[in-house]
């Protein structure tokens, strides 16, 4: 029998530029002003292997990122990890509560008709 391992929940991201122009650091930044997240400059003819993780309380897809030393976020309660964002709400908070709890109670408040709806739905 193998031994579980959290490694083994991960995605793969890769990003292949070798047969295009890639993006500048420069690039990079200004797009970056428009997400919500940093966008990587891999530049032309690089090749960017990386692992992804979900966060299990909003479901983000995390690009791990290879260079990071400050620990990531874990959520002991539901043995998973957790987005920098959703890692400050659980320490502020101590609550934890995955995304299939949220959709749970959705389908528990719409199945009892107490959904609260903006006007025109």
């Amino acid at each position: 029998m193998a031994l579980f391992s959290k490694r083994s929940l991960e995605g793969y991201l890769e990003i292949d530029h070798r047969e295009s122009p890639g993006l500048t650091p420069e690039q990079a930044r200004a797009a970056s002003r428009f997400a919500c997240v940093p966008m990587l400059p891999v530049g032309a003819g690089q090749i960017l292997k990386t692992s992804t993780i979900n966060c299990s309380h909003c479901e983000r897809l995390v690009v791990k990122n290879p260079a990071r030393v400050r620990e990531r976020g874990y959520c002991p309660k539901c043995d998973s990890y957790v987005c920098d964002w959703c890692e400050a709400e659980r320490v502020r908070t101590g609550v934890c509560r995955p995304f299939k709890q949220v959709i749970d109670e959705f389908i528990d408040a719409a199945a009892k008709g107490k959904l609260c709806l903006p006007p025109g739905y």
